[in-house]
C-alpha cells in the first residue's frame, strides 16, 4: 500500500482525536486511527520474511490475535475503571523496544506502550460513542500546541507523496506519529494529582535503576544485548559504550538524562532530608549508568535541565551567569588545547570526528536543503538522498542528519520547518507558563527542554513517546493553579482532584 492517500486519512484520523471540539469526534478520531494504521502496516508488510511464520503457521497467527484481543480488552476494561493506570501503565512501558523487520529495514518498536495506548483509546472512546457520558480532564477545547501537532502530523504524511523513501514515511506515522498522538490526547485527558505524578515518577525510576543494572552487567562482562553496530564498534574502539536494554546507547542516554532530571526537580523542592537523601542516591547511581554510555548529547542534555531547574528554583541571573562561564571556559579549551578533545580547528575531517560523524551530517543536510527549499525532498527521505549526494556507500548511511532541524528542512522545506518551529515554541510557551510557581510543571517543563536539546545533537524528535508523554503531561498541569489561586470551575476546565502543593 504505497499510496498517500490512507496514509493522510490515518494522520487526518489522529489529529481529530487532537483536535476535535467534542469527546464523541474525539473518540471515533481515536478509533478511526487505531484501526487504519494496522491495516496500513499488515498491507505495507505483508510480503516481508518477518511474517513468514504466521503465513506458514496460520493457526499460530490465529492463537496470537485472539491473546492480543484478550489482553487488550481486560487492559481496556482496567482504565475505564480506574483512569489513573493509564498513565502509570504508560511510564512502564516507555522504555521497552522490540526490534521488528519492516519494508527490508529493522524498526524497535514500543510493543508494550502501542498494547496500553490501544487499551486506553478503548477505554476513552467505546463509552462516548456510545452515548455513555465520561467526565474528563483536559482543555476544554484545542489550543495551540494541539492544533500544531494536528497540523505536523497532516503536513508530514501528506509530504510523503513524493519522498524517495515512501516506506521510512510510512513507518515514521504508522509506528510512531499515530500511536504518539493518541497517548498525548488520553495523558492530556487524566485528572493528574501530585500522588499520581509522584507514582509514575517512582516507576520511571525503578524502571531507570533496574536499566543501569542491565548497564553495569554489559559493561562488566563486556557482552551487549542489542546493536550489532554497537557491538563491532565496541569492539574497535577504546572505550565500551552500553545500551542496557535500548538499541542505542544516546537513546538509553537520553532516558536517563530526563529521569535524572526529574529527580533533581523532586529532590530541589523536596521538604524532607530523608526525600533528598534518596535522591541523592538514585541520582548518582544514574549517574554511574550515564557515563557508560559515552553519549555526549545525553551529558549536554542534562547539564542544560540543571541549569535551567537552578534558574526556576533560585535565580535566573546566578543560572545565566555560572552557564556562561562553563560555555567561556570549555570555549577556551577548545581553543588554548584542541588536542584535548581530539579537534583540529583547521579541518573539517577532524570537527567531523570530534563530533562523531554530526558535522558531516550537518553540512550534508544543509545541501539537501538548499537544493529543494520549499518543499524539501520529502518526508522521511533523508538517509537515501543523503547517501546519493554525498557518494557515500550504505554502510555509512543514517536515519536523520542528527539535529531535528536540519533533517526537516531537508525533507520538508520552509513548510515543514514553519510547522516545527510553530509547535516547538507553542509547547515551551504552554509549559513555562508560570512554572515556577508550581514544581510539578517546572519538573516537566526543563525535562521536556532537556529532550528538545538532544534532539539538536541526535535523532527522533516526534518519534519520541517521550515527546508526546511530556507535553501532555504538561498540557494536564497546565490547568493547575498556583499555591494560593483559585482552581479551575468545574465549567471552565475539569479541575485535579487535588490541590498543588508546592513540591515535586
Amino acid at each position: 500500500m504505497d499510496a498517500p492517500v490512507p496514509l493522510i486519512l490515518a494522520a487526518l484520523l489522529a489529529a481529530a482525536a487532537l483536535v476535535a471540539p467534542t469527546p464523541r469526534a474525539r473518540a471515533a478520531g481515536m478509533v478511526g486511527a487505531l484501526v487504519l494504521a494496522p491495516v496500513i502496516l499488515g498491507w505495507h508488510i505483508a510480503g516481508s520474511d518477518q511474517l513468514r511464520p504466521l503465513r506458514d503457521h496460520p493457526a499460530l497467527a490465529v492463537a496470537l490475535a485472539a491473546l492480543g484481543l484478550v489482553a487488550l480488552a481486560a487492559l481496556a476494561v482496567l482504565f475505564d475503571r480506574r483512569p489513573t493506570w493509564l498513565p502509570i501503565a504508560a511510564a512502564a512501558a516507555l522504555p521497552f523496544r522490540v526490534p521488528i523487520a519492516s519494508g527490508g529495514s529493522t524498526a524497535n518498536l514500543l510493543l508494550p506502550l502501542y498494547l496500553v495506548v490501544a487499551a486506553g483509546a478503548l477505554a476513552y472512546a467505546v463509552p462516548r460513542l456510545a452515548g455513555r457520558e465520561r467526565a474528563e480532564g483536559g482543555r476544554a477545547r484545542a489550543g495551540v500546541v494541539e492544533w500544531a501537532l494536528a497540523a505536523y502530523l497532516v503536513l508530514y504524511a501528506a509530504q510523503a507523496w513524493g519522498s524517495i523513501d515512501f516506506g521510512h514515511a510510512l513507518e515514521n506515522v504508522v509506528f510512531f506519529y499515530v500511536p504518539f498522538a493518541l497517548l498525548f490526547a488520553l495523558v492530556s485527558r487524566v485528572a493528574w494529582t501530585p500522588r499520581l505524578a509522584r507514582v509514575c515518577l517512582g516507576v520511571l525510576a525503578v524502571l531507570a535503576l533496574a536499566l543501569v543494572g542491565v548497564g553495569f552487567v554489559e559493561y562488566a562482562t563486556r557482552h551487549l544485548f542489542l546493536n550489532p553496530k554497537v557491538i563491532a564498534s565496541n569492539q574497535l574502539g577504546s572505550y565500551f559504550r552500553v545500551n542496557s536494554l535500548f538499541f542505542d546507547p544516546n537513546i538509553y542516554g537520553r532516558f536517563l538524562a530526563l529521569v535524572m532530571v526529574l529527580l533533581s526537580a523532586w529532590m530541589l523542592w523536596a521538604r524532607r532530608r530523608v526525600e533528598v537523601a534518596g535522591a541523592v542516591a538514585l541520582l548518582a547511581v544514574l549517574w554511574a549508568g550515564l557515563v557508560l554510555t559515552f553519549s555526549q548529547s545525553s551529558f549536554t542534555a542534562l547539564l542544560l535541565g540543571l541549569a535551567l531547574l537552578g534558574a526556576l528554583r533560585w535565580s535566573v541571573r546566578w543560572a545565566l551567569g555560572l552557564s556562561a562561564a562553563g560555555l567561556a571556559v570549555a570555549i577556551a579549551i577548545v581553543m588554548v588545547a584542541p588536542g584535548a578533545v581530539h579537534l583540529d580547528l583547521g579541518s573539517s575531517r577532524s570537527a567531523d570526528k570530534a563530533t562523531s560523524g554530526r558535522y558531516a551530517l550537518v553540512r550534508g543536510g544543509v545541501r539537501l536543503f538548499e537544493s529543494a527549499r520549499v518543499i524539501g525532498h520529502g518526508s522521511g527521505s533523508f538517509p537515501r538522498e543523503y547517501r546519493r549526494a554525498e557518494h557515500v556507500s550504505a554502510e555509512r548511511s543514517t536515519s536523520a542528519s542528527h539535529t531535528i532541524p536540519v533533517t526537516i528542512a531537508a525533507e520538508q522545506g520552509v513548510v515543514g520547518l514553519a510547522a516545527y518551529l510553530l509547535l516547538l515554541g507553542a509547547a515551551l510557551g504552554r509549559l513555562f507558563w508560570r512554572a515556577r510557581r508550581v514544581p510539578e510543571r517546572a519538573a516537566v517543563a526543563v525535562a521536556f527542554t532537556a529532550l528538545v536539546a538532544h534532539t539538536m545533537m541526535y535523532a527522533a524528535f516526534l518519534e519520541d513517546p517521550l515527546t508526546w508523554t511530556l507535553l501532555g503531561v504538561g498540557t494536564a498541569l497546565a490547568l493547575w493553579p498556583a499555591p494560593g489561586r483559585r482552581a479551575p470551575a468545574p465549567g471552565d476546565a475539569a479541575a485535579p482532584a487535588e490541590p498543588a502543593p508546592a513540591r515535586a
